[in-house]
């Protein structure tokens, strides 16, 4: 995809995640906040780094000390499980400030995330980190999205219509993040894996006499 196709693709789909879209389709419980988050950083915050690294503003490149793909995805994971956190979740559905700060972070932790492994610039070491690090995260969405899918007790106070429609709301928010979540990033690591496959005969025959 084009860059700048990627970017405008990416504004709208951001667009969409914090619209009424997500409440209109799933009510105002816990599905269709994950439907929002899950929008956020796997579908707007990857195409939108597809438009960055392929523009003059790819900062990865100038400083690439600031973009290691391992050490980015650590942040992502303690943003992910923080803000999922009960207390952190509740705050920041009944306090503006605390929800501003919360998009903002899923949506900054996402682009770091998905810069940092689209941004290598050709480099191999640094593409097999980037295929780690999505790895890595594909791992962490996929045992939050199946330990809230699984759970048998409501963990966020803030939804109401109770408990039983509490419960149901967590699973399909679980599910969702298993399925997107989990399912883009490992497409990431797989499709960086590959391409570091498929370079390699190329580059060991260039190294041929």
């Amino acid at each position: 995809m084009r860059p700048g196709a990627a970017t405008v693709a990416g504004g709208a789909a951001l667009a969409a995640a914090w619209s009424p879209l997500p409440t209109v389709v799933f009510g105002h419980g816990f599905a269709a906040h994950m439907t929002s988050h899950m929008t956020v950083v796997a579908i707007a915050a990857p195409l939108l780094a597809v438009g960055l690294v392929g523009s003059r503003s790819n900062r990865s490149l100038k400083r690439p000390a600031l973009f290691a793909a391992v050490p980015v995805s650590l942040v992502e994971l303690v943003v992910v499980w923080g803000w999922h956190a009960p207390a952190a979740h509740d705050l920041a559905r009944s306090n503006g400030a605390a929800h501003v700060a919360e998009q903002a972070s899923f949506l900054l932790a996402g682009l770091w995330l998905w810069i940092a492994c689209l941004g290598h610039g050709g480099s191999r070491p640094r593409a097999a980190q980037g295929t780690v690090a999505m790895l890595l995260t594909s791992i962490h969405m996929t045992l939050l999205g199946v330990l809230l899918s699984t759970t048998t007790v409501p963990l966020y106070a803030a939804h109401h219509g109770g408990a039983a429609t509490a419960l149901d709301q967590q699973h399909i928010g679980g599910i969702v993040m298993l399925l997107v979540g989990g399912g883009v990033y490992l497409a990431g690591g797989l499709a960086l894996a590959a391409r570091l496959l498929r370079e390699e005969p190329a580059a060991d025959a260039g190294a041929d006499p």
